[in-house]
This record gives structure tokens, sequence and C-alpha cells, in this order.
């Protein structure tokens, strides 16, 4: 019998260590419900382990292929450029391994289950929903591409669950900010605001969101205001990961390029079309020669595609 590829989960990283251990405990809990598969899991910048340790991890443990998932919830420049071009450099370090590369979480049926629980932790039970707007809070990108993919999951979590609405916003490098988005919701006339972090673990960026709701919340005494949980760890997170698995062994791979900057013209992006790949690199990764690669930059789409 043929044995099946190992599972490597590569994830962003975080300055927060609460939430980079919430990553590689995610790690251990993923193994420990497939003790039969090796399982690994490493960061592409800021947290340790890196992910070419975990790569190394799996080779030493007698692992010559593998399927390789993101643990990001958009198509942004780490899924399609830096993960890719870190797989390619680890090929070259450990000649005779193989691997194929899943497809990012996005907004599916199962995250949006955990997002209505979240919401249903926040509210007073005395709210009715019709009365309750919420603020789907992501992380942000240079990539329109990603961005979109949020206002894709805020429109999927309004519709059927009644809410009187469920509107955008961003922490960082995209508009509108969380204040923003919070003024909006109110010119829009609500009185209820449930703020819903798009987020996988805790970290420095969740952190700053619900600060940022706090002071917003001070300043508008009007609106009663709501923090709602991250996503976390749950039984549904597992099962998509391994979702992911499956179809990457499969070859089920069904990424979305009708929209992303690295291939098609898109206005004020143009001059990102067709970029060269270039390793991202990581800072405790001992093997590493830095050659300039600046953040955001340097993607190619010649992959998983």
């Amino acid at each position: 019998m043929t044995t099946p590829p190992a599972l490597l989960i590569a994830g962003h990283g975080t300055r927060d260590e609460a939430g980079a251990e919430a990553f590689r405990d995610f790690v251990r809990r993923l193994g420990r419900r497939h003790p039969a598969l090796p399982v690994a899991g490493g960061f592409i910048e800021l947290s340790p382990p890196p992910l070419g340790d975990a790569v190394t991890e799996l080779v030493e443990r007698g692992v010559r292929r593998f399927a390789a998932v993101p643990l990001m919830l958009v198509s942004a420049g780490h899924a399609k450029g830096d993960i890719p071009a870190a797989l390619a450099r680890e090929k070259e370090r450990h000649p005779g391994i193989s691997y194929t590369y899943g497809r990012p979480l996005g907004p599916h049926p199962a995250l949006l289950r955990v997002l209505d629980r979240r919401l249903a932790e926040a509210v007073d039970p005395s709210w009715d929903p019709a009365e309750v707007t919420v603020l789907l809070v992501g992380r942000g990108s240079t990539d329109p591409d990603a961005n979109a993919e949020v206002f894709k999951a805020a429109r999927l979590l309004w519709e059927g669950r009644g809410y009187a609405g469920v509107e955008t916003a961003f922490v960082s490098l995209a508009r509108p900010d969380v204040p923003t988005g919070l003024d909006r919701c109110l010119t829009l006339g609500a009185r209820r605001i449930v703020v819903l972090p798009y987020f996988l673990f805790t970290g420095v960026l969740p952190d700053r969101v619900r600060l940022q709701t706090e002071e917003w919340a001070a300043a508008h005494p009007a609106a009663e205001v709501r923090s709602a949980d991250v996503i976390g760890p749950e039984p549904e997170l597992l099962d998509l990961v391994w979702e992911r698995y499956e179809e990457a062994v499969k070859g089920d791979l069904r990424m979305n390029c009708d929209s992303c900057v690295y291939r098609i013209a898109l206005p004020g992006f143009e001059d990102k079309v067709g970029l060269p790949q270039q390793p991202h690199f990581h800072p405790d990764d001992d093997g590493h020669h830095h050659h300039g690669h600046g953040h955001g930059h340097g993607h190619a789409h010649s992959h998983a595609h």
C-alpha cells in the first residue's frame, strides 16, 4: 500500500507568543488526530519554528512526499508567493523530496458556522439579530483580491442569518479601517454593533482590533458595542485543514486566478503582473541567505495552478 504524503502546515507568524503557541498547539492537535501521518508546521516570518525547520523535521522522519496547507483565511501574497517560494527552496535543500500545495481556507461554510457562534457568544441574549449590525474585520492586504475575499465572507455571513447587516473593515494595509467601519455602521443607523475579528488565533492584530473598538465605543456612548472572539482551534477548523490536505493529495486544486494581481493587470497594480517569485526569508532559518527581498514584492504566480 502506498504511504500517504505527510502534512505540512504553513503559518504566517506573529510577534505575540500566545498566538504563535496557538498555532503550534493546533499542529499538535492535528498530529494527535492522525497519529499514523507525519504532521509538522512552521512559520514564514516572525515566529519559530521557520517553515524550513518543519520541512527538515519531516525529512528526518523519513518523509519524501508531503502536502502543504497554508493556514490562512485569504489568498494574499504570503499564500500566493512567499510559501510556494519557500517550498521551492526547501526542494533544493532536500533533493529527492516532492510536494503538492493546497489552497487557503477561505470563507468555508464550516468557518462561517464558527463565526456565527462567536457572534452568539458576544451578543446580549435579549438582542434581536435584526437589530444587530456586524463589523467583520480582516487583516488587510495590498492584494485587492485578498481584500475582496473578506467582503465575500461578510456577505456569506449575512445571508440567511437575520442580522441587520454585515459591514467590512481592515486592521492594516487596507481601507476602511476599524474606526471608519464603525462610523459607517453608525451612519447606517446601527445602535447595536458586534465587531467580529476575521482571524484564526489571537495575536497583535486581533488585540489591536479590540483596542480600537474599545476606544471608538468610549467616544460613542449612544451605541452598544461588543467585541467577539477569534475563530480559534475549533473542530471545524481541524476538519477544514484536513479537507484542504485531501484536496492537495488528490490534485483537486481550485485556486482562483480570475482577479489575481500577479496574472491580471488590475488598476493601480499593473506593475505586479508576472513578477518573479522570491522566498520569504525567516530570520531564524539558519540556512537562509538574504538577498534584499522586500515584504510584499517578488511574488510569482506560476505555482499551484
